[in-house]
C-alpha cells in the first residue's frame, strides 16, 4: 500500500500568508554565510541543512488521503476536502492513471466534502467512482452542496460513472477489507481500517479520544490492536485540547498514548488546526516525539502529515 498526503488540514483550507513567505526568506537570509554561495554544491548543502518549517510547508488544503496499490488501477481515497484537487492534477501526469476511485466521508462537514467539484476525474465519462459513507443520504448530501445558490455545476455534469453505497459493515474490494468505526466528533465521524495482505492502515480523523477507545474490548481490540500505521486527528496540545472540550478533535499527546495503548507502529499526526503555522506544527512534532521518550513508550514511529508525504506499507 502507498499512502498519499493530499490536504492535512483541519476546520477549513488555509493558504500560506504572504507575510509568513517573507518570514521565512528573511530567516533563511539571516543564516546565510559567503561560504554557503560559493558553488551549486555549497548553496545545495546550506538549503538541506535548513529545518523543515523553514525550507517548504506543511500545506493549506483541508483534508484528503489516498492509497493505491501495485499494479492497481482501483485507487482508495479518504474524504474529499481541497487537497482532492491536487490529486487529480497529479493524475494527469501519472504513466498509469487510476480508472476507478473508491472514495470514504469521515463525515460531511464542509472541510470533507468541499474538494470534489473541483476534482478533474469526476468529469472524465471513462473514469469509474464509487462513492461510501456509513451514513444514510450519502447521494443528496453530495447533490446538495452541488446545487444553486452554492456551486454553478450540478453533480450530473460530472461525466464519470457514480454509484453509492450505505456501508453497513464491511466490505471488500480487489482481495482488500475495509470496514469502518463510529468516533467521537459533533455530528459523528468514521474512522476506516484498511487491510491488504495481513498489513493494517487506520485513517481516523476529527477524532475526540475518549477512555472508551482506550479499552480492552473486542469491537477496539479488533480495530486498532497491532496495526502498522494510524493517520489520526492531532489538532490540539493538551491545553487546547481541555479548553475545546466536545469540538471533536484530540491532544498529540492523548493521540500517543492511544498508539502505544494498541501497539500501533507508526502514528501519523492528522488534521492541523488553521492558526498553526509551519513553525508550530514542526515544534509540536518534536514535543510529541519528546513525550514518546518521557514516557518511555517504545516502538513507535510518529511522522507529521504534510501535503505530498508518501508512506508504504
Amino acid at each position: 500500500m502507498k499512502i498519499k498526503f493530499w490536504g492535512v488540514r483541519g476546520s477549513i483550507p488555509t493558504p500560506t500568508s504572504p507575510a509568513r513567505i517573507k518570514s521565512k526568506i528573511s530567516a533563511i537570509v539571516e543564516q546565510i554565510t559567503p561560504e554557503d554561495l560559493v558553488s551549486a554544491e555549497s548553496r545545495e548543502r546550506f538549503l538541506a541543512g535548513l529545518p523543515p518549517w523553514l525550507f517548504g510547508t506543511v500545506g493549506g488544503n483541508s483534508p484528503c488521503v489516498s492509497i493505491s496499490f501495485d499494479n492497481n488501477d482501483e485507487w482508495l481515497v479518504f474524504d474529499c476536502g481541497s487537497g482532492i484537487r491536487d490529486l487529480g492534477v497529479a493524475q494527469m501526469s501519472e504513466k498509469r492513471k487510476a480508472t476507478h476511485f473508491h472514495i470514504f466521508f469521515s463525515h460531511f462537514h464542509w472541510d470533507h466534502l468541499q474538494g470534489l467539484p473541483f476534482f478533474g476525474p469526476c468529469y472524465n465519462p471513462a473514469i469509474k467512482f464509487d462513492f461510501y459513507s456509513p451514513v444514510g443520504g450519502l447521494e443528496g448530501v453530495l447533490r446538495g452542496q452541488m446545487t444553486s445558490p452554492y456551486f454553478p455545476v450540478t453533480l450530473d455534469v460530472m461525466g464519470s460513472s457514480k454509484t453509492f453505497h450505505y456501508m453497513e459493515k464491511e466490505i471488500e474490494i480487489q482481495g482488500r477489507t475495509i470496514n469502518a468505526k463510529k468516533m467521537n466528533h459533533p455530528g459523528d465521524s468514521y474512522a476506516y481500517c484498511v487491510c491488504e495482505n495481513g498489513k493494517r492502515v487506520i485513517y481516523s480523523t476529527d477524532t475526540e479520544l475518549t477512555s472508551g477507545d482506550f479499552l480492552k474490548n473486542e469491537e477496539n481490540t479488533a480495530f486498532f490492536k497491532d496495526a502498522d500505521m494510524i493517520v489520526i486527528d492531532c489538532q490540539y496540545t493538551l491545553g487546547e485540547a481541555i479548553e475545546k472540550y466536545n469540538w471533536g478533535h484530540s491532544a498529540f499527546s492523548l493521540a500517543v498514548d492511544f498508539a502505544a495503548n494498541w501497539n500501533i507502529k507508526h502514528m501519523v499526526m492528522f488534521h492541523h488546526d488553521p492558526t498553526y503555522d509551519d513553525q508550530k506544527l514542526y515544534g509540536i512534532l518534536q514535543s510529541a516525539k519528546w513525550y514518546l521518550e518521557r514516557m518511555n513508550l517504545k516502538g513507535i514511529e510518529i511522522t507529521l502529515a504534510y501535503e505530498g508525504l508518501e508512506i508504504s506499507i
